[in-house]
């Protein structure tokens, strides 16, 4: 009799450790080791890409950091670096100076920490509750031989067929939404950093020009000395001169201030000490010759844009919630297992299951509705950002087709023209035939449609980094060598 009980005992406990995902101890299935923390590889596809099966066994590893990603390195350690990438180089490269940015900047590491945790939702929605263990004992009957004073039970809810591959389904679609916001961040950084390359560019062309000013100014002053010596011009002449320069001096102190402010942009966006020296820009930047029709652009942005990619992730996300609420008008089940003492010996041993009843369908029928209104909500939002993206594109190149026609007038027509009649002044002023103002009034007008030529120069770069970020192709528009 005690050995058929212990029997039925020991059958119980098997079916019990096996609900709990164990293995019967001294049985052929021994407990397996824990995993290693392997990392997928970059090449693997996105978690919804793949079946049900391979995103289980995927889920059980770490995410691998995304290539080119370093740590980020304190400011403090960046100011004496030895590796610093742009020590010793005679001029900050374009390229370089981008890729870096996207390498230290803190906003992309922490768009990529979002992305790996949204990514380690998946294994916890996909996997099953954990089992339930309970027993009893009769307080009179503690101690009795027979068994018969206690019961001990296991329990495992299971959803129903299909509930949990959709969990993993939003899941993996909200991780895909992550990744697109991370290269979004990148397009912006990438915007952010040229922006203020051109910036840092400007201030060191129009510190050239003031520069280059003031040296003819004081040309001036010296023809105007000689000629108040002689008797053929005011003093007034030299006076106005000295004050010319004044203000030329003036204008080179805000031109350093704003050298300094996009050094420190630059640097800030390096994630490093704001002060630290920088190679200077390079003299020129190139003009390509043509650029893509508005309609290939705004196809390419369609194709690349990563935060139309973001949304297509959430829509696909909201379409598995509204598959899932759906799913929830079935039952889910509980398989049990107890060895009941309290029981006659041959009904001791005992499986069972219990199902849920879903019988509320006003509160389930509203669930999906709901869910089905967050997939039109995020459909609209999608052709909303379509409309927006083709909208931009269409204007970013009409921006940057009007910038490239100003520069082309600046340097055929406006230069030239101001320079001959600089050139013209200087002559009739010498001769007599002008007053001084009138020479000083043309030098400013020059020296004004210099800077604005650079000016001219600069925002057409800057649209054309606007251009590169609405049509989803960071750096891929900048002309060699900028």
């Amino acid at each position: 009799m005690k050995r058929s009980q212990k029997a039925d005992c020991r059958a119980v406990l098997a079916m019990i450790a096996l609900l709990g995902g164990c293995a019967w101890p001294g049985g052929a299935g021994q407990a397996l080791p824990m995993p290693s923390q392997n990392r997928i590889s970059s090449t693997d596809p996105p978690p919804h890409h793949r079946t049900f099966a391979e995103n289980r066994a995927v889920s059980q590893v770490a995410y691998q950091k995304p290539a080119g990603e370093a740590d980020s390195p304190q400011p403090a350690d960046l100011a004496g670096d030895p590796a610093d990438p742009l020590l010793g180089e005679t001029e900050l490269a374009l390229d370089l100076l981008v890729a870096e940015v996207q390498a230290r900047n803190p906003s992309i590491q922490a768009a990529s920490a979002a992305w790996r945790a949204a990514a380690e939702r998946y294994p916890q929605v996909v996997s099953l509750d954990d089992p339930m263990l309970g027993g009893m004992i009769g307080p009179s009957s503690a101690g009795m031989d027979d068994g018969g004073g206690w019961m001990v039970q296991a329990s495992q809810r299971v959803p129903w067929a299909g509930k949990r591959p959709l969990r993993g389904t939003a899941a993996a679609a909200e991780a895909d939404a992550m990744k697109g916001d991370i290269g979004d961040a990148r397009l912006r950084l990438s915007e952010a950093a040229r922006t203020a390359f051109y910036d840092y560019y400007l201030a060191r062309r129009e510190m050239e020009v003031n520069a280059s000013t003031r040296q003819l100014v004081t040309q001036f002053r010296q023809v105007a000395a000689s000629k108040y010596q002689v008797g053929q011009a005011t003093e007034q002449d030299v006076l106005q001169a000295d004050v010319e320069l004044a203000s030329l001096e003036s204008r080179r102190t805000e031109l350093v201030r704003d050298e300094h402010v996009a050094a420190a942009r630059i640097n800030t966006l390096l994630h490093r000490a704001a002060d630290h020296p920088l190679p200077p820009p390079p003299a020129e930047l190139a003009i390509p010759d043509s650029l893509p029709s508005a309609e290939d652009l705004q196809r390419a942005a369609i194709r690349s844009r990563p935060d139309l990619y973001a949304l297509h992730a959430r829509i696909r996300a909201e379409e598995a919630a509204v598959a899932l609420a759906c799913r929830d008008y079935y039952p889910d089940v509980n398989l049990v297992a107890r060895y009941d003492g309290f029981m006659p010996e041959e009904m001791r041993a005992q499986v069972g299951v219990d199902i849920n009843l879903p019988i509320r369908h006003a509160r389930r029928s509203a669930a999906v509705r709901e869910a089905s209104q967050r997939v039109v909500q995020r459909r609209a939002e999608y052709q909303a950002r379509l409309d927006q993206v083709r909208y931009e594109v269409q204007a970013a190149c009409a921006r940057v087709e009007q910038g490239r026609k100003v520069v082309g007038l600046y340097e055929q027509k406006i230069l030239p023209a101001a320079e001959r009649s600089l050139e013209s002044a200087l002559a009739n002023y010498t001769s007599g035939k002008l007053d001084f103002l009138r020479l000083l009034d043309t030098e400013r007008q020059l020296n004004n449609q210099r800077e604005t030529y650079f000016q001219a120069i600069a925002e057409y770069h800057r649209r054309l980094a606007e251009l590169d970020r609405v049509a989803g192709q960071a750096a891929r528009l900048a002309p060699a060598g900028s």
